[in-house]
């Protein structure tokens, strides 16, 4: 009985066709990873960038829900609120060459609802000084706001 090689097709070594197909897909991962990677933190902006979002929600829980996240998240040192200016802010924590600070503001807009602005200031340090990039982007804004919106909850829980 004559043993059937795996490696053969129809009669042909299909070794080199594999090593091609494997070799274009590793490089097409590396392109892909490399495009993705290479703008995060790269995009010097001049003003930092905002989002905002609507809580159902009086003021106090939510600053009191926002304070949490971003210590939590560690997204600053020394977080603190302000209820005078409607503001939560934090100093900038320094690693390597780059510093974060946040800063989130509020707004009532009625009896029920509260308006949030989040700013997630990310600088980078250069010879000629410190430069505001980007760091990160709507999506990311949008998981803290999801985040911020579950400690809510958790704010209302504790009062009750």
């Amino acid at each position: 009985m004559k043993a059937h090689s795996d490696r053969k097709l129809g009669g042909r070594d299909n070794r080199p066709l594999r090593r091609c197909i494997v070799l274009l897909a590793a490089l097409l991962v590396l392109i892909s990873l490399s495009a993705c990677g290479a703008s995060v933190g790269q995009t010097l902006i001049s003003q930092p960038d905002e989002f905002t979002y609507t809580y159902e929600a009086k003021e106090k829980f939510v600053l009191r829900a926002i304070e949490r996240v971003l210590k939590e998240k560690k997204m600053g040192t020394n977080i603190r609120i302000d209820e005078e200016k409607h503001l939560v802010e934090s100093d900038f924590v320094v690693l390597d060459d780059w510093r974060t600070r946040s800063l989130a503001r509020t707004r009532t807009l009625n009896w029920k609802e509260t308006e949030v602005t989040l700013s997630v200031v990310a600088e980078k340090k250069t010879p000629s000084g410190w430069e505001m990039r980007r760091l990160l982007e709507k999506e990311q804004y949008t998981k803290i706001f999801d985040t911020i919106d579950l400690k809510i909850y958790e704010e209302m829980y504790r009062t009750q």
